[in-house]
């Protein structure tokens, strides 16, 4: 392989410690929306890039090490992440490229071990313990695993073994970025108590707090505290929870994956938007980027619902089940465009609107239904026909002619995400 450094399964673990009893691996691609995006930019590598929403209400999504060492984070408004760091480049999200990277990913995983727990698009759980005696060692085995991502997918990861699936995440964190850590069994205390208490599963800013009103900063302080002084401070729950972390105890195995349950995408619009036409506008537009999803992730779904959050932030949802599940941009348009009219919200400011489908199916197992004199080509032809183009030539190469700018200089429709100009997304 390119990477170069595999040892084989029965070499010395050299500088990644005993992994015996450790079988879960903790993988996470590292920058995982920015690495894809300079796919297509590589120009752009070593540079600080921030993935997101260019709009006064766009947030950040995910940003390069280089942006993130001007405190830049993901879901910061882009307002604030200009300011922080005024030299990165704006990149808008790629969803259809992150899905099927992904989707890559994950058959590298696959390939190696059936037992694959995804959390997101960038990272999962594997235990390898089928997989020891055919490949090689955990370790070994998160060797392989970095350099096939990097050789088939062209971005990196960092990886975490351990003896349970907290440590191996807290791991993998710790061999950020582009690198692999083993946690020993034996060795799992003297990791923990170091850490801020921060860093347990399940603790987020407010329980923080309350730790820290107890004078434990670290994992080791918390550890020191008996169980029923932390249950009364944050309930019978949390307080066992937090007392079986703080000692290694993880009881949670790695579940294989189950389908994703739904699909969708949702646009908040620079201003409050009143305009029906331009609602449905970005319906379509929002309809395309999941039918896009859909297709590239192997998925059908048979419901399909909206989003709609007004002016002073109050939300609905509306949905409607199909006779036959469906992957069809089109389609799921039609669906999106009769459930907004359903509403009858006579010029409504709207802040954001958002498109899902549920009930999803792999697709080869959906049967066609053959009509009588339908067309011999669809609007499901059409779509492929655009996503070979997409992959080929990037996303926004081919899109519906009332997403394409009527003239050179016309300013980007509120919420589009289109550039002026009639030129593709991606130039």
């Amino acid at each position: 392989m390119s990477r170069g450094q595999l040892r084989r399964p029965d070499a010395p673990q050299q500088g990644r410690g005993d992994d015996t009893g450790c079988p879960v691996l903790h993988v996470d691609m590292d920058a995982f929306y920015p690495s894809v995006s300079l796919l297509r930019r590589p120009e752009l590598r070593g540079t600080a890039v921030i993935v997101g929403g260019g709009g006064n209400r766009g947030v950040v999504l995910s940003a390069t090490y280089e942006a993130r060492a001007f405190g830049v984070h993901s879901a910061m408004p882009m307002t604030r992440a200009r300011r922080l760091c005024p030299q990165a480049t704006i990149v808008e999200p790629d969803h259809q490229a992150y899905s099927q990277v992904s989707a890559g990913v994950m058959e590298i995983f696959r390939s190696i071990t059936a037992m694959v727990e995804p959390l997101s698009l960038d990272e999962a759980f594997l235990d390898v313990t089928g997989a020891i005696r055919r490949v090689g060692s955990p370790s070994y085995i998160g060797e392989l695993i970095r350099a096939r991502v990097y050789d088939e997918q062209g971005i990196t990861c960092s990886v975490g073994v351990a003896s349970t699936k907290f440590v191996a995440k807290l791991a993998s964190t710790r061999a950020k970025p582009d690198g692999l850590l083993v946690v020993p069994r034996q060795d799992v205390v003297a990791f923990l108590h170091p850490l801020p208490v921060g860093a347990l599963w399940g603790v987020g800013e407010k329980t923080e707090m309350a730790l820290t009103r107890l004078g434990l900063r670290t994992v080791g302080d918390l550890a020191q505290i008996p169980v029923g002084t932390l249950e009364r401070a944050l309930g019978p729950a949390a307080g066992k929870h937090l007392a079986a972390l703080a000692w290694g105890r993880d009881q949670r195995s790695v579940v294989a994956h189950e389908p994703d349950k739904s699909i969708g995408a949702e646009e908040t619009f620079g201003t409050d938007v009143d305009d029906p036409a331009v609602i449905r506008r970005e319906l379509l537009r929002l309809s395309e980027r999941v039918g896009a999803r859909l297709r590239a992730q192997g998925y059908r779904g048979r419901t399909v619902s909206i989003k709609v959050r007004f002016a002073d932030f109050t939300t609905i949802t509306r949905s409607k089940t199909l006779r036959e599940a469906t992957d069809v941009s089109r389609q799921v348009y039609s669906v999106a465009c009769s459930l907004y009219d359903g509403l009858r919200l006579d010029r409504a400011r709207l802040r954001l609107v958002g498109v899902r489908v549920e009930g999803l199916l792999d697709a080869d197992q959906v049967d066609e239904q053959l009509l009588l004199d339908a067309p011999e080509h669809g609007w499901r032809d059409a779509d492929q026909a655009v996503d070979k183009a997409a992959r080929r030539f990037g996303p926004g190469v081919v899109r519906p002619a009332t997403l394409v700018p009527r003239y050179p200089d016309e300013p980007a429709r509120p919420g589009s995400g289109l550039p002026a100009g009639p030129r593709p997304a991606d130039s």
